[in-house]
């Protein structure tokens, strides 16, 4: 198969680090946790930051939803090989952008320190449907925070009071945006890993009426990132280098 050269890779060792900002539980396990399998089993270290608890993800009470949905994003998560799992407490389905977001956000960065930061696409429209607001306020604040988070006179407080010195990611990698430049192949393995970590999110797929088995559609999604790398299967970003030209020249 002849790799398309539309679509790069990174280098080999290109990240230490890797943060995964999204809304909410199972929003990475869409695909994108096949790419964290791949980086774990490499030795990078890979940390989520949900920014909601995901209380309004199912007709049940909030606080029950909540506990419910943090134990399976735990399962989920130790599928891939990641420990470090951090939950804002901002309001699931009706998340905002704010200066306060955008500084929770900055304050996990500078004390992470990753070499790339992963959220994913904020456009209105997504290639599958209409983006959930909570989904688009996240890609976006992310891409603002990650700025904020290697500037010392944004949000200050920061390293004035809490001691967190300014941190400048390289890497923006955004899931799910037309026109990807960057992709990460994986492995069979990674795949499997991946379809268990939505699997983890039992009680909450089973409240989604019609939803597909995660066997039925992620390996699907995979093949078609390795098809446009020349590979059985990869996950695809938009990548943005912000220590040099933006990915894809565009």
């Amino acid at each position: 198969m002849t790799e398309s050269p539309s679509i790069e890779r990174f280098a080999e060792h290109e990240f230490k680090r890797v943060l995964c900002v999204v809304a909410h539980p199972d929003d990475v396990e869409y695909g994108t946790s096949a790419a964290v399998a791949e980086w774990t089993d490499n030795g990078v270290e890979v940390a989520y930051l949900l920014l909601t608890k995901g209380e309004a993800g199912m007709q049940i009470p909030p606080e029950e939803c909540a506990r419910i949905r943090r134990g399976e994003q735990e399962r989920a998560c130790e599928q891939v090989g990641v420990s470090n799992l951090t939950m804002l407490d901002h309001p699931d389905g009706m998340l905002m952008y704010t200066l306060e977001l955008r500084r929770d956000i900055a304050r996990v960065i500078r004390t992470f320190r990753p070499d790339a930061v992963v959220t994913g696409m904020w456009d209105v429209e997504a290639p599958w449907a209409l983006n959930m607001a909570d989904h688009r306020v996240a890609g976006l604040v992310t891409a603002d925070a990650i700025r904020d988070a290697d500037n010392t006179w944004v949000h200050p407080e920061l390293a004035r009071v809490e001691a967190l010195p300014k941190w400048g990611a390289r890497w923006l990698l955004v899931g799910g945006r037309p026109k990807p430049t960057h992709g990460v192949p994986v492995s069979a393995g990674s795949v499997s890993r991946a379809v268990a970590s939505l699997e983890a999110h039992e009680e909450y797929l089973a409240a989604i009426p019609g939803h597909p088995a995660p066997g039925d559609f992620i390996p699907e999604i995979l093949a078609g990132g390795g098809k446009a790398m020349g590979e059985d299967h990869a996950v695809l970003f938009r990548a943005f280098d912000l220590r040099g030209r933006p990915a894809g020249g565009q």
